[in-house]
């Protein structure tokens, strides 16, 4: 039981997806290729035939000679149409080849068409104008702030601003002591007494 569920599932390899476009486009190109080969035989055959011709020319057989040259015109007859066939070929390949871009191209319209559909339902114009008002608005503060801040104040505002700073001070500083402290206060009570000692000493000296 437990053998079973530890078995890891093997991931499926990714298929290619092939349309029908796509096998139409390689029949087409398969067409081609043995057209191609097809036109390579017969100029070898047409190259033979004419060496041939003229071999019978010398050996005095001119009918031959003729017949062997019709088959000649005939195979090149049969490499021109072999030629209007390839071009046919080529052009549909292209023509197949382009319309899958055109599709490619329009799928992916249109799904940009409702990428931008679903933004716009979750952003409307309202909300768009409503953020460029906000933005304007902070923009604007800003910059008077930096006006003032850039020396913008008129006179009676830097007086204003230099009676609240005082104001401020006043308030916050805390209050200076109007007592001596006890030790300048003990100090001061002994040099009194020491000063009255020697007066005291001085006058029974007299």
């Amino acid at each position: 039981m437990g053998g079973l569920f530890s078995k890891e599932k093997k991931s499926k390899p990714t298929e290619s997806k092939v349309t029908e476009q796509d096998k139409a486009i390689l029949q087409l190109k398969q067409q081609r290729d043995k057209l191609k080969q097809y036109q390579k035989k017969i100029v070898v055959q047409i190259e033979k035939d004419r060496e041939v011709a003229k071999s019978l020319l010398k050996d005095g057989k001119k009918d031959k000679a003729k017949l062997m040259l019709r088959k000649k015109k005939f195979q090149e007859s049969l490499i021109e149409k072999t030629d209007g066939q390839l071009e046919n070929i080529e052009r549909m390949v292209h023509d197949i080849e382009f319309a899958q871009i055109e599709s490619q191209v329009v799928q992916g319209l249109k799904v940009g068409n409702d990428s931008l559909k679903k933004l716009h339902e979750i952003l409307s114009l309202e909300d768009v104008e409503k953020i460029m008002d906000d933005t304007r608005e902070s923009i604007d503060y800003q910059r008077e702030i930096d006006d003032l801040l850039s020396g913008g104040l008129t006179t009676q505002d830097e007086e204003d601003v230099l009676a609240e700073l005082d104001e401020i001070v006043k308030v916050d500083l805390p209050e200076v002591p109007t007592d001596e402290l006890p030790e300048i206060e003990e100090r001061k009570r002994k040099e009194k007494s020491q000063r009255d000692r020697q007066q005291a000493e001085a006058m029974m000296a007299s």
